[in-house]
């Protein structure tokens, strides 16, 4: 196959599923041919990012995510896509391991606020804590002289929930609680903007959509991202990425 991408996934499975379904729901196809060329890597049994971010005596998710990446490179993708907001804890030494460009979702992400919510100053980061401690997030938003809120413990405790105990384990969204989370943002930490920062909080957003909050999802801003470049790429035109970003 040609003039493909390769989407590495499987962390998790529910939230890579939202990917392909918002991939392919946005793809403007009026028959088979017209979707895009991509291989799916479902790799279900890649450590817990959080668990090890928080802890490094627990196993880490680097060694399985290197062999995707270099067993997806000897196939020579146009690029490649990692649909999990945590393991980009790893991202600089992944891109460093291929010659493939790698996407990097955060980097887009915050690109995205910018171009959609100009006049926002204060941004609500929700993610898991291995998202948080890792700072991936909030350096790219400082960088651009955002300033950041993660809300409180409580809140956190809330979304660890949203993420774990619903979205993960049970494979069903709470969709008074995903709303109360941004309510929350906006009202008791006076976030302009929210950015959803795990792959399980766009699953969230794909099925409770209906609120009144700005929010930008990190997966939805890579869909697009992949639309584009594989568009890009079909009609035989070079694709320009630079540390993770289109340009």
């Amino acid at each position: 196959m040609k003039n493909f991408f390769t989407v590495i996934g499987g962390m998790g499975t529910q939230a890579t599923e939202s990917y392909l379904r918002l991939l392919n729901a946005r793809t403007p196809a009026k028959c088979d041919q017209d979707f895009l060329n991509y291989i799916l890597v479902n790799h279900a049994t890649v450590p817990d990012r959080t668990a090890y971010i928080l802890d490094h005596s627990q196993p880490s998710f680097y060694p399985d995510l290197l062999e995707d990446i270099q067993q997806q490179s000897l196939l020579k993708p146009d690029f490649m896509v990692l649909i999990c907001n945590t393991a980009h804890f790893f991202y600089e030494q992944l891109q460093a391991a291929t010659a493939v460009p790698l996407l990097h979702m955060p980097r887009m992400a915050v690109r995205q606020l910018k171009m959609q919510y100009p006049h926002a100053k204060k941004v609500g980061l929700i993610a898991t804590k291995g998202t948080l401690a890792d700072q991936i997030y909030q350096t790219e938003l400082t960088k651009q002289g955002y300033e950041v809120t993660v809300g409180d413990t409580t809140l956190q405790k809330d979304v660890m929930a949203l993420i774990y105990e619903h979205i993960k384990e049970k494979g069903q969204v709470d969709v008074k609680l995903y709303h109360s989370i941004l309510e929350r943002m906006q009202n008791d930490f006076g976030a302009q903007a929210v950015i959803l920062g795990c792959t399980e909080l766009s699953v969230a957003q794909e099925k409770a959509a209906q609120h009144p909050y700005a929010v930008i999802d990190a997966q939805s801003v890579i869909v697009d991202a992949s639309i584009a470049l594989a568009q890009q790429i079909r009609s035989g035109n070079k694709i320009n990425i630079q540390d993770g970003v289109i340009n």
